[in-house]
């Protein structure tokens, strides 16, 4: 045979699988592209979930996680081009997806060591510690995800024999591999998360990559996915520990990490995400929580002497309002809205929801209140994905879809919650607030709360003082005092609209100033 016919051929790759040349190669290929853009994906949602019981859902955190994942998929494509074209053979390539599998199985135990740290050093803090903290998780995620980046352009190499179809393989390698992509982002928050849980989550796309990686290698390799598999069928056990009390039930809903603590006095409370805050409270033999939820029972009372006949809560999470509402007032008829309907199930599990006038709208609040038919006394918003409120909550926009749906003589109440002696976010709500009802008055019940009032109608103190005559002996007690603090909104703040509101920008300026003057 010539040189010029012999030369082509040490050119070409020789896909070296245990059936011999090539007859693996040519349908394991595909298969590997689209199972590692799924585990590439699938990781990236994992990997945020991972974070949330630590740092919340933000978008901040969201932000960094897709950073992250996009410089080291950048990383792993420029390393899998050039190492590809050194060692163009397929048992290298699945070596490499199983030294993956091993990684990406080990990211929920390994980064453990670093939430804890994070959590101590958020509670003191410690800002260095708390950023360094959440991307040294990142950093655990960015390595697998850089050999799994590495594996498109491999596999095109090893594709490509014929230089005049190489755009159609590319083309169709690629194709597979964003298919994947999408397959791992949908099947991972819609399925495996909510099912299974993040730390299994992990170790299904690591099982899934060293089965495709010993297709590719041979049964002697096959332990690993056996030990993967196995590994899935193991007790998770406790997420996160409890500072104090004991953690009665923890779970991974389709929207959020939710556990609930019961504290040694007895109380209980429901923690989201990183659990810096309370969502909801229940101590025994008491309605009332001694903290921001009593003003939700007595504000009302602002606008006359009557309790309401209709009210609406945005953000009932485990019902501690509502409960109170069925004790105090029977007649009160609740339309208690929470897009997360396994929050309301811990409320009536763990923390006493009991309503008999009460309706749950599993929805989320805006589009079920634009939505809504009814007229309301009062609309209550609670609604947080610690730390931030919703944006789409604190608009103009939203507050006039709140005003057409109040009743003539209603009132809508917005908790606002800030870190103690910030009040950029209440001058904001409150300027935005004024900005569509006439009336805005503010009740600094706590420290890190303030409660906002706006009504088309009065809203007087006065009116409030005669009413706690009425209320229950404690609950007329809190209504007093309450009455005391009522004051004027704030001055300044901007005016948020559905086109700017930059509520996580706000928030997170916020909390940088308390940790300095910390």
């Amino acid at each position: 045979m010539s040189p010029s016919t012999t030369q082509p051929e040490r050119d070409v790759p020789v896909l070296r699988g245990p059936h011999g040349p090539r007859s693996t190669g040519t349908w394991l290929l595909p298969v590997l592209v689209f199972v590692v853009g799924a585990a590439s994906l699938g990781a990236e949602i994992a990997a945020a979930r991972l974070l949330a019981p630590y740092f919340g859902a933000s978008t901040i955190v969201w932000a960094n996680t897709i950073g992250v994942v996009l410089v080291a998929l950048s990383v792993g494509y420029w390393f899998g081009g050039r190492y590809a074209d050194r060692h163009p053979h397929l048992r290298r390539l699945c070596l490499l997806i199983l030294v993956a599998a091993l990684l990406i199985a080990a990211v929920p135990f390994a980064s453990r060591p670093f939430l804890d740290f994070s959590v101590d050093a958020f509670d003191t803090v410690s800002v260095g510690g708390f950023v360094g903290s959440l991307f040294g998780v990142l950093v655990l995620v960015a390595v697998p995800v850089t050999l799994l980046g590495a594996v498109a352009p491999w596999a095109v190499r090893l594709a490509v024999g014929d230089l005049n179809r190489s755009g159609e393989v590319v083309g169709r390698l690629y194709a597979i591999s964003t298919a994947g992509s999408l397959f791992g982002t949908m099947v991972s928050a819609l399925l495996l998360i909510p099912l299974f849980g993040t730390q299994r989550t992990f170790l299904i796309f690591a099982t899934a990559l060293a089965l495709v990686g010993t297709a590719g290698l041979g049964w002697r390799f096959a332990l690993l996915p056996a030990a993967l598999a196995l590994a899935i069928a193991a007790p998770v056990g406790t997420i996160k520990a409890a500072d104090t009390g004991r953690v009665l039930h923890e779970a991974e809903t389709t929207h959020q990490y939710a556990r609930v603590v019961e504290r040694p006095d007895g109380s209980r409370v429901l923690e989201l995400n990183e659990g810096q805050a309370v969502h909801s409270l229940y101590r025994p033999g008491t309605y009332l929580t001694g903290d921001y939820w009593d003003g939700f029972l007595y504000l009302p009372f602002t606008t006359g002497s009557l309790p309401p006949r209709r009210i609406a809560i945005l953000g009932n999470a485990g019902g501690t309002v509502a409960r109170a509402y069925g004790h105090f007032s029977p007649r009160t008829a609740v339309d208690a809205v929470e897009i997360d309907s396994e929050l309301t199930e811990l409320g009536r599990r763990f923390l006493d929801l009991r309503n008999p006038r009460m309706r749950v709208f599993a929805e989320d609040a805006r589009p079920w209140l634009a939505r809504s038919q009814d007229r309301y006394d009062v609309i209550m918003v609670d609604a947080y994905r610690q730390p931030y409120i919703p944006f789409y909550l604190t608009t103009r926009e939203f507050f006039a879809v709140a005003r057409e749906r109040l009743a003539s003589s209603g009132v809508v109440i917005v908790n606002v919650g800030h870190p103690e002696g910030n009040d950029e976010l209440e001058r904001v709500l409150g300027r935005t607030l004024a900005a569509v009802f006439p009336r805005v008055l503010r009740d600094p019940i706590e420290p890190t709360n303030t409660l906002l009032l706006a009504a088309e109608g009065p809203l007087a103190a006065a009116r409030l003082r005669r009413a706690a005559a009425t209320l229950p002996a404690q609950l007329g007690r809190q209504a007093r005092e309450s009455a005391s603090r009522l004051a004027p909104r704030l001055p300044g703040g901007e005016i948020y609209s559905d086109d700017r509101a930059p509520v996580e920008w706000l928030v997170d300026s916020s909390l940088l100033e308390y940790a300095r003057a910390d």
